[in-house]
């Protein structure tokens, strides 16, 4: 066992003592935190204009600011884009996250200096978990890689802008630069599959035990690999290669893909992060879950999403949230982000501690005919029908069919299958399909058992299709991801027009 690896231990033994001490105490973990943030931006335009210098609890918290997504806390974020210190944290934010938002076009999420390293100390309490749970070291003294976006910034008067995996890729600590691959060179390149043969050829020879990634663009590269290795399996290619880490999209409908590219089980940690913050990460092995990261200085809020259309929705925080409950999660941070709407729906998977599962995004469902199917629910659905099948999807989407030319309206499926499956495998996949959206969601059983609905229906679409798609729209690889559920018909009708 090398010093990188002895150390390490160690350090996970301490970082894991001292995570499980303020998980204990999950509401004075975030009063705490709320105290910090209002008095570090009492003297902030927005702290001003919001009274924090009075603020004293969360009750006052609540009473004096409203839920906002981005376009509420656009003015804001657009004076200190120009330039203008002190808007909504002290001084001048360090970065913007620039990401593409589906309502309000571009946006710019601002990092400062204090939540900048929480981006990292997530990934970082991540891995302590898995080495003190596991014991495995082995993987620090070999390559690693993340799929990402490219770190080219450009600078907005003054400030560096891009996209958050860039960013990150500046920020990596120096210890860490000798085992992380692609080259600077070759993570710059802005064409997606221009990038991926190059990672590929970079990658090809060296000793990987780490891959991480969006795991539709991480399976790209693992068939690129096997292509250009002219091998079975990556496991051929990789043969140390033993641990996936993922975020952003979840892994459960593409393991069963996985396992058969890798040619082995491997081990997986799921972070969240987001360019709003690293909200939480798989602690362990053993049990379901994401650990919230509840002192990082992000105040946690969540609302049901039945209360998300009223004027003044009922708020939650850690102290009152219940067990397999959809909410909406609402943050407040060191970034300068107030009573934020991230978009994104959770639901508790543990109490003690607080430990989440993301169940989609809140604009993301099907309700075209008031059934409000979410995203969570078709990915389970899939889950457990690809696992008893020999079917493995590649991707997939969801979207209603409102008016067939014939017969009563559906949801439709388009998947794309590793390989075409015969017409009788389909009808059957499509059956157990439908019976398991059924089961989790009575909305969904009432309509069709009434016959306001029949059963699903899938659309098999030809190879590559999604791929070509995410890249006509321009958001092929980094942090772009195909929503898994619209209400409207706007994506399968681009999908469409690349699967002839």
């Amino acid at each position: 066992m090398t010093i990188k690896e002895v150390m390490a231990i160690c350090l996970s033994q301490l970082y894991v003592w001292r995570i499980r001490k303020w998980a204990k105490t999950p509401l004075k973990t975030q009063n705490k935190v709320l105290k910090t943030l209002m008095s570090k931006a009492k003297d902030t335009s927005f702290g001003k204009d919001h009274s924090f210098e009075k603020i004293k609890s969360y009750k006052d918290f609540v009473l004096n600011t409203t839920v906002k997504d981005y376009e509420g806390l656009k003015p804001y974020i657009e004076r200190a884009l120009g330039g203008e210190k002190n808007v909504l944290w002290p001084g001048r934010p360090i970065y913007f996250a620039k990401t593409s938002g589906t309502t309000s076009g571009t946006k710019y999420i601002p990092i400062s200096k204090e939540s900048m390293p929480t981006h990292t100390k997530g990934s970082r309490n991540a891995i302590f978990h898995y080495i003190k749970e596991t014991g495995k070291t082995a993987f620090l003294n070999k390559k690693v890689i993340f799929l990402q976006g490219s770190p080219v910034l450009e600078k907005i008067n003054g400030i560096k802008t891009g996209r958050l995996s860039g960013i990150i890729a500046h920020v990596t600590p120096s210890y860490l630069k000798a085992n992380i691959m692609p080259s600077w060179k070759t993570n710059c390149i802005e064409d997606w599959e221009k990038k991926v043969n190059e990672i590929s050829k970079e990658t090809i020879k060296e000793d990987m035990a780490v891959i991480g990634g969006i795991p539709p663009w991480v399976q790209m590269y693992f068939e690129t690999l096997k292509e250009a290795g002219n091998k079975k399996v990556v496991s051929e290619i990789f043969p140390n290669f033993n641990l996936f880490v993922y975020g952003g999209v979840n892994y459960d409908p593409y393991k069963k893909t996985f396992q058969k590219l890798i040619g082995k089980e491997i081990d997986s940690i799921e972070y969240y992060p987001a360019s709003e913050g690293f909200f939480a990460y798989q602690d362990s092995q053993k049990s379901k879950g994401l650990l919230l990261c509840l002192n990082s200085g992000i105040y946690y809020e969540f609302i049901e999403l039945s209360e998300m259309k009223k004027k003044n929705p009922i708020r939650h925080n850690v102290a009152t949230v219940n067990l397999g409950v959809n909410y909406v999660l609402v943050i407040s941070s060191s970034a300068g982000l107030w009573a934020y709407n991230t978009g994104d729906t959770v639901s508790f998977v543990s109490l003690c501690p607080h430990k989440i599962k993301v169940t989609g995004r809140y604009k993301h469902f099907i309700s075209a005919f008031g059934e409000h199917v979410i995203g969570s629910e078709v990915e389970e659905a899939l889950k457990e029908v690809v696992t008893s099948s020999n079917l493995n999807v590649k991707e997939f989407t969801v979207a209603p069919k409102i008016n067939p030319e014939e017969g009563l309206p559906c949801h439709e499926w388009w998947i794309e299958f590793d390989v075409l499956p015969k017409k009788e495998e389909i009808e059957k996949f499509a059956k157990k399909l439908d019976q398991n959206v059924r089961i989790r969601n009575a909305y969904y059983k009432d309509l069709v058992d009434g016959k306001i609905l029949k059963e699903l229906e899938v659309v098999v679409v030809k190879k590559d299709v999604f791929k070509n798609y995410m890249k006509k729209i321009g958001k092929l690889g980094g942090q772009n991801k195909l929503p898994r559920l619209s209400n409207d018909r706007e994506i399968v009708e681009g999908v469409m027009s690349c699967n002839n």
